[in-house]
């Protein structure tokens, strides 16, 4: 599974272009999903060296990205001209979601829930024949 997480307003309170205080629980739980073996994406409009703050207060903190603003590490952000700039993941968090984000305590249980397999019920016929 990949997450896009956001950072001004979801990692840290939005004070663009300064850095926020961290929001509640959000480097902890982004730091267990990763531990979890969630390849976690920083998807921010920052730019140049605005970006690299963002990415080294993080690190600072422990917590690494699979991918900063890219879907892949592979992927080159300045040279390749056919790259998208869509990040593609499984899931998005963003404070910009309709009704803003939640706290970092709901979103855990929200992907937790989401990784949980799909329990399928046994067909009808199986039940009549025992099998």
């Amino acid at each position: 599974m990949k997450i896009a997480v956001d950072f001004d307003g979801t990692i840290v309170e939005h004070k663009y272009p300064a850095i926020g205080k961290e929001r509640p629980f959000a480097i902890d739980t982004l730091k267990a999903f990763s531990s979890a073996g969630i390849k976690l994406i920083l998807w921010t409009a920052r730019e140049g060296e605005l970006l690299e703050e963002a990415v080294e207060y993080c690190r600072k903190r422990g917590l690494e990205f699979y991918a900063v603003n890219s879907s892949t590490p592979e992927e080159d952000l300045f040279h390749d001209r056919n790259r998208t700039s869509k990040v593609l993941a499984d899931l998005y968090i963003d404070d910009r979601n309709l009704g803003g984000i939640p706290d970092w305590g709901t979103i855990y249980e929200m992907v937790l829930k989401l990784r949980q397999p799909i329990r399928r019920k046994r067909p009808w016929w199986k039940k009549l024949f025992r099998r």
